[in-house]
């Protein structure tokens, strides 16, 4: 009686009372871990193993659980090996988590499983599915490799894997850890008639994986690994049936762009070349000059390159000088502290003798910023309005070569259009490209693009070509171009009137600033003008004090450059 006494006062402390342990509801949860995992193989035909996998879960207030299974492993640059999980299946005999949601993450296959509600404590689910592609053929032997039990970001208390081969299992082991590791797991065996395999493991950290492996005779299943191709850049780039194709394509369509190219400027050059006798002629014909086809300056320069050029403008500036509507004047240096030249506009009626493109020069170079026209300019001060005028001035040359029938269309229109074409066509492959590769394997096709638009864009360059007669022009431009790059007076010039030479040699100045031969023509208009008795310059060029003829060759060398490089400099070239 005092025994029970005794045991009736001490139970109290040792078992606490229902209410007392309801009347906490604010304690912590027990952290959420897989009490045991227990996974069963059944390897069956074509090597598909069916998995009951069997999980006693300790929820601390979540809604379910999520499974990953390691189904995708990189075998080679261009192919991984997969092992596809399939008809995912849950149901739980105790209240637990039976909804599955399966997706697919690069190299993992995540099962989530969610029940209506927040759960505690113990639950077991059970999930069945089906896992094709872990079987191979080794030798003379099958095995089954296959990660039975892992990928949990929660502890794991106990692994247990069987694997039924349906036939005597030649060898089993397992390894447990990081994904490739090499470390045994806990205990391995077969049972007493070897057609079962058993694999444990105990205490397992999130992550870590339980990988099996059990060898089966040839033949026993006939699996086979399955391998997928993976895309990446070097698969995105890879030559197929599709790229091969678009790679053809682009080298006939590049061919056909140099045979195009060729008929439509080889017939510039046949014409040309047809021509040349007809066109190679004496330049000069007793005292009196008269250009190729009385073509000016910079219709000439226009015509032979197909660009309204710097150098161009500066030849029809030198021209105007020469044909008295304005004056160059070299200043003093030695006053001035630096190189530079005045243009002075001469009063002269220009009629008819002006072409547009000359008239809107003249104007861009006498006219002041404010809109107010100005007799005399420094070739330093160009600039303000004058880069606006003198896109006009260019424009106006390109649509006079198109007025005097030499081309179809303007050339720089036409250039434009085909480089622009050409820069849409790239633009079009780089994004095609980028797309291809990220999602395909035809990114060669993208690049074909690429490539076909950088070609159409530089071929674009060459594509105005010169109508007959503009060939024609040309042709006779030849032999005169010859001459002034000889730098040779005609023996019927030489003995004429000094003022005559120097008049006609100045004509020819132009000329050689277009096909940059100015260097030795104006040696030929000095040495003209040094045999003039008294001539100290030039009807249209007036050097400074103390400046005579024979320094005339250097001053039009420097002035040339100058001029260009102001124009340029106005442009923003």
């Amino acid at each position: 009686m005092v025994a029970s006494l005794a045991i009736a006062a001490l139970l109290p402390s040792i078992v606490p009372a229902p209410a007392a342990a309801a009347a906490a509801p604010g304690a912590a949860a027990a952290p959420e871990r897989v009490i045991k995992d227990e996974v069963t193989l059944t390897v069956g035909p074509g090597g598909v193993a069916r998995a009951r996998e069997t999980i006693t879960y300790q929820f601390g207030g979540g809604k379910g659980l999520e499974r990953t299974f390691v189904t995708r492993r990189h075998d080679s640059i261009t192919h991984d090996r997969v092992t596809p999980v399939s008809n995912v299946r849950a149901s739980s005999p105790d209240g637990g988590p039976t909804k599955v949601a399966v997706t697919e993450r690069d190299t993992l296959t995540v099962v989530e499983v969610t029940g209506p509600a927040a759960l505690n404590g113990r639950r077991t689910v059970v999930l069945e599915y089906d896992v094709r592609g872990a079987v191979a053929p080794m030798g003379a032997a099958e095995e089954l490799r296959w990660t039975a039990v892992g990928g949990w970001d929660v502890p794991v208390d106990e692994a247990r894997v069987t694997v039924d081969g349906g036939a005597i299992i030649r060898h089993v082991n397992c390894f447990t850890g990081p994904l490739d590791s090499a470390i045994g797991c806990t205990q391995f065996f077969t049972n007493h008639s070897r057609t079962q395999g058993v694999f444990a493991q105990q205490r397992m950290l999130s992550g870590e994986h339980l990988t099996v492996v059990a060898g089966l005779p040839a033949g026993t299943t006939g699996g086979k690994p399955i391998f997928e191709r993976r895309h990446t850049v070097a698969t995105a780039f890879s030559v197929n049936g599709v790229t091969g194709a678009a790679l053809l394509g682009l080298l006939v369509l590049l061919v056909g762009g140099i045979v195009a190219l060729y008929m439509l400027r080889g017939r510039d050059a046949r014409v040309v070349g047809k021509k040349a006798a007809e066109g190679d002629h004496a330049p000069v014909a007793g005292s009196e000059f008269e250009p190729p086809d009385g073509v000016r300056p910079g219709q000439i320069g226009t015509l032979i390159d197909e660009r309204a050029d710097v150098i161009d403008v500066t030849a029809t500036i030198v021209d105007l000088a020469v044909r008295g509507y304005l004056m160059i004047e070299e200043e003093d240096r030695a006053v001035t502290g630096r190189l530079d030249w005045a243009l002075r506009r001469l009063q002269r009626d220009a009629g008819e003798d002006l072409l547009k493109y000359e008239r809107l020069l003249l104007d861009a170079l006498f006219t002041a910023p404010d809109g107010s026209p100005r007799g005399t300019v420094k070739l330093s001060e160009l600039g303000g309005t004058f880069a606006t005028r003198l896109d006009t001035v260019r424009s106006a040359m390109y649509d006079d070569v198109v007025e005097q029938g030499w081309f179809a269309r303007r050339p720089d229109t036409v250039r434009s259009r085909w480089t622009i074409a050409g820069m849409v066509l790239t633009g079009l492959g780089v994004a095609g490209t980028v797309a291809l590769a990220l999602f395909t394997d035809l990114a060669l096709v993208g690049l074909a693009v690429i490539i076909a638009g950088a070609a159409l864009a530089y071929g674009g360059q060459f594509m105005p070509a010169k109508t007959a007669r503009g060939a024609t022009v040309l042709a006779h431009t030849i032999g005169f171009r010859a001459f002034l790059e000889r730098g040779e007076v005609p023996a019927e010039t030489a003995g004429g009137a000094a003022p005559q030479r120097i008049a006609l040699f100045s004509r020819f100045l132009p000329y050689a600033v277009v096909f940059d031969a100015v260097p030795k023509w104006a040696q030929t208009v000095e040495d003209a003008g040094e045999r003039a008795e008294g001539a100290d310059n030039l009807y249209w060029y007036e050097g400074p004090a103390e400046w005579d003829l024979s320094k005339f060759a250097e001053s039009m060398r420097t002035f040339t450059l100058a001029t260009s490089g102001s124009i340029s400099q106005s442009r923003g070239l």
